[in-house]
């Protein structure tokens, strides 16, 4: 397992300088503000891991660019860019950049209106799974667990 030297709130016992587990990283986009919120405070108190927030495509996609991430998770439905378009230009970067880097799987947010498009969008590779709104936050917490492979859960 690697190790890194992180923030102490991320260590077990909050020994500054200690020696622990990478904590994962997660990016959400979505333009509910609230449900952003309430998404990565759900995250961050379940797992060891870092959760960067954009309620726009456009600054997500600069922090995709800025950050390596090991979890996408974007709402399918938003303003200008829906979630799927959002993760294919990154691929697109991810892809013709050298080193390449590896798109991390993507989990779709959507209201039950756009199901059909996104049980489509299951089928493309990365896309790991789709939960419909409203959804109960220990059927994301569950989804996530299942995607991310090595994520801590927080005793």
């Amino acid at each position: 397992m690697p190790v890194h030297h992180v923030a102490p709130e991320l260590c077990e016992g909050g020994f500054v300088g200690k020696i622990c587990a990478v904590a994962k990283r997660i990016l959400i986009v979505d333009d509910e503000v609230a449900l952003l919120r309430i998404t990565r405070e759900a995250l961050v108190a379940s797992f060891r891991c870092e959760v960067d927030t954009s309620p726009t495509p456009e600054y997500g996609f600069e922090l995709a660019l800025k950050q390596d991430y090991d979890l996408f998770i974007f709402d399918f439905s938003m303003p200008m860019i829906d979630g799927a378009m959002l993760f294919f230009l990154i691929g697109k970067v991810y892809n013709n950049i050298d080193p390449a880097r590896v798109v991390p799987p993507l989990l779709l947010v959507s209201g039950k209106g756009d199901e059909a498009r996104a049980q489509e969008l299951l089928k493309e590779p990365g896309v790991a799974g789709f939960i419909a709104k409203p959804f109960s936050m220990n059927r994301l917490l569950n989804k996530v667990y299942q995607t991310v492979r090595g994520i801590e859960n927080i005793e």
